[in-house]
């Protein structure tokens, strides 16, 4: 098997809500959509994302109601300051501030219109003890 693409595919209830938070904030364009749907990528190695309404026909009838929750969708950046400072510039609410790990890792999240956490990641030299 080679894996040629990473896609993640979340349920929401506004899919027009989150395609344009992805699309405005974050990078992404539209590579297809429709009434319900929207699939959306980026031209690094960041992951595939497909928005379906929730309730949709086209998922098996015990996933339609299902929503993106308890999921975080996480990013490994560089200039993680630069891009927490430019995601508030642009109006975004930081929902859990930088902070940085005794293990090495610096994070901060937003959270889209539709509830989906985003955590931004940055790796640094563990501090030693």
């Amino acid at each position: 098997m080679q894996i040629t693409t990473s896609t993640v595919s979340l349920t929401v209830d506004d899919v027009a809500a989150s395609q344009q938070f992805f699309t405005t904030h974050l990078g992404y364009t539209e590579q297809a959509a429709a009434d319900g749907f929207a699939s959306l990528t980026r031209q690094d190695a960041a992951v595939d994302i497909v928005l379906l309404v929730r309730g949709t026909e086209v998922l098996p009838a015990d996933q339609r109601d299902q929503h993106a929750a308890g999921l975080i969708l996480a990013f490994t950046t560089t200039d993680i300051q630069d891009e927490e400072k430019r995601l508030a510039d642009a109006g975004v609410a930081i929902t859990m501030p930088l902070c940085e790990e005794a293990w090495g890792e610096r994070l901060f999240q937003i959270t889209d219109p539709n509830g989906v956490i985003i955590q931004f990641v940055e790796w640094v030299t563990p501090m030693t003890s």
